[in-house]
């Protein structure tokens, strides 16, 4: 399963893609806003530091203007993956950009049917959101499952980035039920790399060899 990083805090996105690990990026309207700066001047930014798909939201509702801001923010880089809803616009507009050779990702899925539909309408990439689901008292996991499932016995190409990442076993059990890409923040990001054994071993070590230093 790749690796993205959900944030629009450039800072974040450079000591990620430091550690190797980093394959993408995705963002939203809220994290833009979240981090202050001007929209484009911030995707730009992160594709210049990713140098992988980067996934920009339209803030539009009906499908001809998101179609025309989607074709806008692919001016910006080949790298950049349209962000669409999942709705019957988005459906539409997806279709359109993705006959032209758009990449697209088709976000706030909370439903197998929803993800078929995009896989149907041409959509690169789907994003089940596993941590909303489950706050509703659904089964995240099982829906990426289901998903990954309906994919493979139908042949469809669209990639399932597991979403709404809300802890470590949900990268685990995403990774297990066949999410290709997984998108967490960069917080749950570093939770990944920590272990207390971990911890404890390097301090032993350090510990050992500060006593072995002494005794040369």
């Amino acid at each position: 399963m790749h690796l993205y990083l959900d944030t629009a805090i450039v800072e974040e996105v450079r000591e990620i893609a430091a550690w190797g690990v980093l394959s993408g990026c995705t963002t939203n309207p809220s994290l833009i806003l979240a981090s202050g700066r001007k929209f484009e001047d911030v995707i730009a930014e992160i594709i210049e530091i990713v140098k992988g798909p980067v996934s920009a939201e339209v803030t539009a509702m009906d499908a001809p203007t998101m179609i025309a801001q989607g074709l806008e923010l692919r001016k910006i880089s080949p790298h950049v993956v349209v962000k669409l809803p999942t709705t019957p616009d988005g459906l539409t507009a997806c279709k359109a950009l993705t006959a032209d050779g758009h990449p697209v990702n088709m976000t706030l899925c909370f439903s197998a049917t929803q993800a078929l539909l995009t896989a149907r309408a041409g959509a690169t990439y789907v994003s089940p959101f596993l941590g909303r689901v489950d706050d509703i008292s659904w089964d995240g996991i099982q829906l990426i499952r289901d998903i990954r499932l309906i994919f493979d016995v139908h042949n469809l190409d669209t990639q399932i980035i597991a979403a709404s990442i809300r802890h470590p076993m949900h990268v685990v059990d995403a990774s297990k039920a066949g999410a290709h890409i997984g998108t967490m923040p960069a917080k749950l990001f570093a939770m990944l790399i920590k272990h207390p054994l971990t911890d404890a071993g390097i301090e032993k070590f350090n510990s050992d060899w500060q006593k072995a230093l002494k005794n040369q």
